[in-house]
């Protein structure tokens, strides 16, 4: 009896058994240790990213000016718009604005109520008329503002920067170059540190900040009753903008 127990016990069978058994209840019951494993197989992903700025000087600014009238009749308001109007654009283009940089934005009637009545009726109607003026020059930019208030203008919006799509797009290739070029850089450094190899880049992917361009309030209020009679030149400066690229570079490990 004695060796038949003893050779159950000595069985491989039986020793790995009890050997997973234990195992079992020591991870079970037994304390807690904590484990971290961190590994970069051969063949998984090995993803870096890289940020590349570029600052550029806007090269174009945008006015947006406007012509508003009130009035009983609808006819009249709108005969005096258009003469404002063209009175305006003329002004303009004596500044040396091409008449491909004044484009009008919007045309807008709105008429006037009387509430108070049992029928409701019209009372008079408001008409204006507003254009976007770009300015490649900006040494005009001043004398857009204040030509624009002396022809008429009584409607004065604000004043952005831009940047032309040629300037932009070449802007654009470089913050991306120096964000490909940062990211090939900290993956070069990674790989020497963790003793792996970099295979082939298996995708890359972008992400682009879209650029935040100055606008500055107009500096002259012009009032519906006329242009005032002291103008002063503002003082406008385009600043800079930041063109931001972030780029993830996936390689293959060897």
């Amino acid at each position: 009896m004695n060796n038949k127990v003893k050779s159950f016990i000595d069985h491989p069978v039986f020793i790995i058994f009890c050997f997973f058994l234990f195992a079992f209840i020591f991870f079970k019951l037994g304390p807690h240790i904590p484990l971290s494993i961190i590994s970069q197989q051969k063949g998984e992903p090995f993803v870096v990213d890289g940020e590349g700025k570029v600052f550029v000087t806007p090269d174009i600014a945008k006015v947006t000016v406007g012509v508003e009238q009130s009035g009983v009749s609808l006819s009249v308001v709108q005969d005096s718009v258009n003469t404002k109007s063209q009175a305006l654009v003329d002004s303009l283009k004596n500044l040396g604005i091409d008449k491909s940089d004044i484009k009008t934005i919007s045309y807008n009637l709105h008429p006037s109520y009387d509430y108070s009545a049992p029928t409701t009726r019209i009372t008079g109607y408001r008409v204006s008329t507003n254009y976007e003026i770009t300015i490649k020059d900006f040494s005009k930019i001043n004398d857009v503002i204040v030509t624009s208030t002396s022809s008429g203008a009584n409607l004065i919006g604000s004043v952005s920067f831009e940047v032309n799509e040629e300037t932009k797009q070449q802007k654009l290739q470089e913050a991306r170059d120096s964000a490909v070029e940062q990211a090939k850089q900290k993956a070069s450094s990674l790989a020497k540190s963790a003793g792996i190899t970099l295979g082939d880049v298996i995708n890359i992917s972008e992400n682009q900040v879209t650029p935040v361009y100055r606008t500055l309030n107009a500096p002259i209020d012009a009032s519906a009753g006329g242009v005032p009679k002291e103008i002063a030149q503002p003082e406008i400066q385009p600043g800079q903008t930041e063109i931001d690229v972030t780029v993830s570079i996936t390689y293959e490990i060897r």
